[in-house]
């Protein structure tokens, strides 16, 4: 049985670096998924987007 989630990339919303991958069903919620998680390169938690 496939899965209804698709795997989708957080992108930092400061620095551009794609560093978390994420599951989201796209049917129920087509809208972009924006989560505060910890940036690395930034060392600091900042806002990650959902990249196309």
């Amino acid at each position: 049985m496939k899965s209804m989630a698709d795997n989708i990339i957080l992108e930092c919303t400061e620095c551009g670096e794609r560093d978390y991958l994420s599951k989201k069903n796209k049917r129920k919620h087509p809208e972009r998924l924006a989560l505060k998680k910890y940036c690395p390169r930034e060392r600091k938690v900042t806002l990650h987007r959902e990249t196309k």
